[in-house]
């Protein structure tokens, strides 16, 4: 998935003192056939440790360092911002191996202060090309909203040791905003590419040696209309071949009021070229993700509006409640002419797609969009959040969908919803949960099925009433779908960090 911004017009704030501690990622053992060292330098863009097992990131950009730190009796979120870290195994993801990251850490570059959101945006690669994917680090907010980028690297003991990428150098930068890994020059190292100004991307052309220098330089790539009024804010990126020529192209979601667009900047041998804004999508939403859903070894692009027709003055019928929108890859990029939408109202998708236009209230149907193929079948599917979903009178308990690809593209047909109602599933329904404000989809146990990670942002640990700093859920795939069998919770408690901090943990996950 994608990640959305975590906050506009962040400011300075007061320095923060205390920092987040930092545990080391438990040993995992290998298997018996020897997994581990096989896979070593498979490229795993999200294996940290070289095991053959994706790892999960967690930004918490909002989050305070200290308990009741400017969030508590209405001081609102801190915005000091952490990224915490689970390693998976044969058995998905180990809890013990957490490790949580902030810039008072010793060794992370910088100094944690108030509004530097520090997890605005998280993407992982294999930047100096050990044969370990590395975790990048946006801090939107820092210095005054220059924003910075840094790098934590990864190893066969796991992430360790950081440095800078690029930094802004003007107030209005925001750095590190938006970030998004991928080849984009062919050459066969990853790139970097971070939003900056809101409407256009800082290329970082890699390889990267450990000091944070790109060997290919450091450019900027216009967006669509830059520098014009009518430039759209980019609110979300994502990476992938969109056209099939072997380089990976960006995709941006973004708008200006109610107008939202989708941008595109096309992979090549010199580079991304300029964004060009793609027709037929206005209104399409604001967070995205690309995938192959239709097999056909093009990236395809999911967008997501959560937001219905809420304050729109362009009602669309099909956004009722929220929406997403499937546009094909194809040989000239995205190929809007056959594009496909859905909501709760569509064929096959449990729930009712429902908004209140007198109270402003929407299911949120279409919020944290991720792509990954669930049951192995060769086509990416999708999971969807629903966290102001309402049922049985609790108000706002959310839920998470998935939605299967075929030859033909997104599909209804099929679908699946879970919430803490679902019998398996850990937890209790309660008002103002959120359950499903953000989703991933990732192999956490190596079986080759994506297993659905979900965020429930108003929930404290153990449905504590008091504590409402997040929480996670992760459930595991099979050839049938998503299970609840099996599936595991954990929040703040678990981590490690401090609670009651109301910095909403499962908001946001790495792109």
């Amino acid at each position: 998935m994608n990640l959305r911004r975590a906050a506009g017009g962040i400011g300075l704030m007061a320095a923060v003192a205390v920092s987040l501690s930092v545990t080391a990622p438990a040993a995992l053992a290998d298997t018996a056939d020897g997994r581990a060292a096989a896979t070593k330098g498979a490229g795993l863009r999200d294996d940290f440790n070289g095991d053959g097992y994706a790892d999960v990131a967690f930004p918490v950009p909002a989050a305070g360092l200290k308990s009741y730190e400017g969030n508590q009796d209405g001081g609102g979120p801190a915005y000091d911002g952490y990224v915490a870290v689970m390693y998976g195994s044969a058995d998905g993801l180990v809890t013990s191996s957490r490790q949580v990251f902030d810039q008072n850490k010793p060794g992370i570059p910088g100094d944690a202060e108030q509004g530097d959101a520090y997890g605005s945006s998280v993407t992982s690669a294999d930047l100096d090309q050990d044969g370990y994917a590395d975790l990048v680090v946006g801090a939107g907010g820092d210095n005054g909203g220059k924003g910075s980028l840094s790098v934590i690297w990864g190893g066969p003991d796991g992430l360790s040791g950081s440095t800078w990428l690029s930094q802004g150098a003007d107030y209005q930068d925001a750095v590190g905003d938006l970030a998004v890994a991928g080849d984009f020059d062919g050459d066969g190292a990853t790139d970097i590419a971070t939003g900056v100004h809101g409407t256009s991307l800082r290329v970082l052309t890699g390889p990267f040696d450990r000091d944070g220098t790109p060997a290919g330089g450091t450019h900027e790539v216009e967006g669509p209309d830059a520098g014009t009024p009518d430039a759209a804010r980019m609110s979300d990126l994502a990476a992938g071949d969109v056209n099939g020529d072997g380089v990976a192209d960006v995709v941006s979601a973004g708008g200006r009021g109610d107008d939202s667009h989708v941008g595109y900047f096309a992979g090549a041998s010199t580079g991304l070229t300029t964004g060009t804004t793609v027709g037929g999508l206005d209104g399409a939403g604001d967070n995205l993700d690309v995938g192959d859903v239709n097999g056909d070894h093009r990236a395809d692009i999911v967008i997501g509006r959560p937001d219905g027709n809420f304050g729109s003055e362009k009602p669309l019928p099909e956004a009722k409640g929220g929406m997403v929108t499937y546009v094909p890859g194809g040989a000239e990029g995205p190929d809007p002419s056959k594009l496909g939408r859905i909501n709760q109202d569509s064929p096959g998708v449990p729930g009712v797609a429902e908004e209140d236009k007198v109270d402003g209230s929407v299911d949120e149907f279409g919020k944290g969009v991720s792509i990954g193929d669930i049951d192995g079948d060769g086509y990416a599917d999708v999971s969807v959040g629903v966290p102001d979903e309402t049922f049985d009178g609790i108000e706002m308990a959310g839920s998470a969908v998935t939605l299967r690809g075929t030859a033909e593209g997104l599909t209804g047909q099929g679908a699946q919803v879970f919430s803490e109602d679902t019998p398996g599933v850990p937890g209790i329904s309660q008002e103002y949960d959120f359950f499903g404000s953000a989703t991933k989809l990732t192999d956490t146990d190596g079986d080759g099925m994506a297993d659905l990670v979900v965020g429930c942002s108003g929930e404290g640990e153990v449905a504590s009433e008091d504590s409402t700093d997040g929480s996670i859920w992760v459930l595991r795939a099979t050839a049938d779908g998503v299970t609840p069998d099996g599936s595991i919770t954990f929040g703040a408690r678990t981590l490690g960090v401090p609670q009651h901090n109301g910095g909403g943990l499962g908001s946001l996950f790495s792109s």
